[in-house]
């Protein structure tokens, strides 16, 4: 081979653009480009020796010219020693100028027409790194989610992998530049990052570009993107290397499992149907549909359980929930309205049969009715809708219906059976939120039945009575309030809180209201009372299941007004003080010393005693109404007296006042129920009161009997003198002789006529009926049969005997 020719092979092995090396002197590596070549004659000697040779060997051209090729071999393998003719291929040692060896793969072939032997070699691991490089290459090739492309530094495409199966259906030819193949926005974001690579040097490894392709825009596909940079042998830029791995499918198969688990996070923490409904529908927008919205059975908004419908018609369905709730709905789609008739199309009883149908546009068209109800039911530029029925515990609730429009994506067989197992989750969830509505509507109505009536108009005080229910899915807890009409014109004020929740607490609470009423009629001082209440609760607690022993009990506040003396005599179970608003508008929390729980025994309780002005209110409450969420109670009850202060005006009606106060006190989501209490004090006059000390004398009866009948001749009550006279002989007598001093007649009058005798024995009179030959006995027996009803109290140290008689009205 001539000087020409082996420039040529020099520049050939050049044109590689590969670096291979041997060992050099001091074991360093020489870099050279290209392939070693040498032209080896037909005795086997060197002929021709090019620069790469001489780098890889250090020998020159001068010293290898005509010497054997076996000379410049280490080690010849004996498969060789012997062979006269060139073998086409193997693997040898060769000496270095330096005295070391190279391990280098060759190649041989004849030159045409001429005896001669081009011989190619390279060091044998960098014939190995290659070989594995193509096979890595072809093996990246062969992926169809992984696109190699070689762009120039134009960012034109020089060699790609890429199929129609693994873009749009379009081959992609060398000569093709990006915006051939994606959306012009989408070429222009993944070529400046191509740019960036080809000027900095700096690689990108797995950049998230999200493109489309340019013939199919509507649906965006996510690549994982990365780029090397390609330089020559000299370093120079000659282009970059991109590889772009699809991640649509791993991507949508991630989003869809965050969907579920926010599902299950999200829906079902409300026990409110509407509220679950609409988490449900929140959830889905974006992330599966552009809009949404949850129809419900009519039945199901009440807790009740839906009918079972087949075919068209009125389903009775109505919509629950929307989402986007700002977004341009139809005008017929609005919250709370009745969805329309729907006709009988396949697809609606395929849904009814529990399946998830996707409908395209006209087919929805055709269900709800044909293109005159389009507007009104359509939502503008939708292209598909999927309908979930929401089917839990053998009930169809009712459904989701997903829009897509625009240009997004229609639903994949995949999201179908996502939507299966979402509508499975989210129709628990609004069952769950059914079931508690039916419970509590029913501990609701049991709690309000066995609550007396809102307001009371006596003597004493009128009243005003709320009663407020749990909004947060806690469960009625058991709070009463009560007024009681006692004898002699006074009137028991009632409020008390359960321990627990739903029906239970509230037949505990109705069993205790019962009891204190019984209670009341004996007439008992407050402590006196709330000590025999302790005792039943906890005979209560001892009939209860061992494991629920200590969630009975309850608190209970408990006070008795009299609109003669206008005092209040109250005592405390572990219940938060009343607070009184004075006529002049001042508010303040009565002073009481709280006692224990009813749920506690042993323990005394003390009365406390305040004077009352008519005209002031009384405010009972429980802890619902002063407790909101993790505020102190302290500043709870100061709201309370403050906006009792603003509120209590002598000319606003009470059941007024009263909801003012808890529209403003208490939170849609109260976690407790409330209950609140007013009562404006009234008084009897003194002008209808007469009273007298009674002397420890037998005689005094008779004087008695000429007080009573002075004063009702004053009070024009002549009709009533004989009965009365009768009643106030025996009352006294019976104090006189079984009584200890100092005893008091008290005769009232205020649409009845009420007469007292006060003596301070505490021995209960007992009535009974006398034999025709007793001398006594028949005293409380005329008394009961004289008057109305009659009665007796015991205080400290004292008992009062009362009787009441009817004033009949002038014609």
């Amino acid at each position: 081979m001539d000087s020409a020719n082996m420039e040529n092979a020099d520049s050939a092995g050049a044109s590689q653009g590969t670096s291979v090396s041997g060992a050099g002197p001091g074991g360093r590596t020489p870099a050279f480009d290209g392939l070693a070549a040498a032209v080896v004659d037909d005795r086997g000697a060197v002929a021709g020796w090019t620069g790469t040779a001489e780098d890889l060997t250090g020998f020159c051209a001068e010293e290898v010219h005509g010497r054997p090729v076996r000379e410049l071999v280490a080690d010849l393998p004996d498969d060789l020693r012997g062979v006269r003719h060139v073998p086409t291929s193997g693997r040898v040692r060769l000496w270095h100028r330096c005295g070391n060896t190279i391990d280098v793969t060759f190649r041989t072939t004849r030159v045409n027409g001429s005896a001669k032997f081009l011989v190619l070699a390279a060091p044998t691991h960098y014939v190995a790194d290659h070989q594995h490089g193509a096979a890595l290459l072809r093996a990246l090739s062969a992926q169809n989610r992984i696109t190699i492309a070689l762009h120039d530094t134009d960012l034109t495409t020089v060699q790609t992998n890429a199929t129609p199966d693994t873009l749009d259906g379009r081959p992609v030819q060398p000569g093709t530049r990006l915006s051939d193949v994606l959306c012009a926005e989408d070429a222009e974001n993944v070529e400046a990052v191509l740019r960036q690579v080809l000027e900095t040097g700096v690689p990108v490894l797995r950049r998230n570009q999200h493109v489309s392709w340019r013939h199919h825009p509507a649906r965006r596909h996510a690549l994982s993107l990365s780029a090397f940079r390609l330089e020559n042998a000299r370093g120079r830029p000659t282009g970059v290397a991109a590889l772009y791995i699809d991640d649509t499918d791993r991507l949508r198969a991630r989003r869809q499992l965050d969907l579920a688990r926010e599902v299950a996070e999200r829906v079902g923490g409300s026990l409110d149907v509407v509220r679950t409904a609409q988490d449900l529908a929140d959830v889905l927008v974006p992330a599966f549909g552009d809009l949404v919205s949850v129809n419900l059975a009519q039945a199901v908004f009440d807790g009740d359980e839906p009918a079972e419908r087949l075919g068209g018609g009125d389903l009775h369905l109505r919509t629950a929930a929307l989402a986007p709730a700002n977004a341009a709905w139809a005008a017929g789609i609005k919250l709370g309205n009745l969805v329309p008739p729907l006709s009988d199309h396949p697809l609606l009883r395929s849904s009814q049969h529990g399946e998830t149908v996707v409908y395209g546009r006209d087919d929805f068209v055709a269900l709800i009715g044909g293109p005159q109800l389009v507007e009104q039911f359509l939502p503008h530029d939708v292209h598909a809708v999927m309908v979930a029925p929401l089917h839990a515990r053998g009930l169809t609730l009712g459904a989701i219906v997903v829009w897509r429009t625009g240009l997004s994506e229609p639903f994949t067989e995949d999201e179908v059976d996502l939507m299966r197992q979402i509508a499975s989750l989210g129709a628990l969830a609004i069952d769950n939120a059914r079931r508690y509505t039916r419970e509590h509507r029913a501990a609701v109505a049991l709690q309000q039945s066995l609550l007396p009536p809102a307001t009371t108009d006596t003597p004493a005080a009128e009243t005003a009575g709320f009663y407020l229910p749990t909004g947060g899915g806690a469960g009625t807890s058991g709070d009463w309030y009560d007024a009681i009409a006692l004898p002699s014109f006074r009137l028991a004020l009632v409020a008390g809180d359960v321990i627990g929740r739903g029906i239970p607490a509230s037949a505990t609470m109705g069993r205790l209201r019962t009891a204190i009423q019984t209670l009341a009629d004996l007439e008992l001082e407050p402590d006196e009372l709330l000590t025999r209440t302790a005792d039943l609760v906890q005979r209560l607690a001892a009939e209860a299941p061992s494991d629920t022993h200590d969630l009975v009990g309850a608190t209970c506040l408990y006070a008795v007004y009299d609109p003669v003396t206008r005092r209040c005599a109250m005592a405390s179970a572990g219940h938060p003080p009343p607070v009184l608003v004075r006529p002049d508008g001042t508010a303040e929390t009565v002073d009481i010393l709280p006692g224990p729980p009813l749920a506690v025994c042993g323990m005394p309780y003390e009365t406390t005693t305040i004077d009352l002005e008519p005209g002031s209110v009384l405010a009972l409450y429980t802890d619902g109404l002063v407790h909101r969420g993790a505020d102190d109670i302290d500043d709870g009850l100061r709201r309370l007296t403050d906006a009792l202060a603003a509120s209590c005006r002598p000319d606003r009606a009470l059941d007024e006042t009263g909801r003012a106060l808890l529209a403003d006190l208490v939170d849609e989501a109260s976690r407790d129920d409330a209950t609140l209490l007013l009562a404006r004090t009234r008084a009897v006059p003194g002008e209808d009161t007469a009273h007298w000390q009674i002397p420890a004398d037998p005689a005094a009866v008779s004087e008695a009997r000429e007080w009573t009948t002075r004063q009702l001749t004053t009070w024009g009550l002549d009709d009533l003198l004989f009965t009365t006279q009768l009643i106030v002989s025996e009352l006294v007598t019976n104090a006189i002789r079984y009584g200890r001093p100092p005893a008091e007649l008290r005769l009232i009058r205020h649409g009845v006529l009420v007469c007292e005798v006060t003596d301070s024995s505490s021995t209960q009179p007992r009535l009974r009926r006398a034999r025709t030959t007793d001398e006594g006995g028949r005293g409380l027996f005329l008394v009961a049969q004289l008057a109305d009803r009659w009665g007796c109290r015991h205080g400290q140290n004292h008992k009062t005997i009362w009787s009441e008689q009817p004033i009949e009205c002038p014609r």
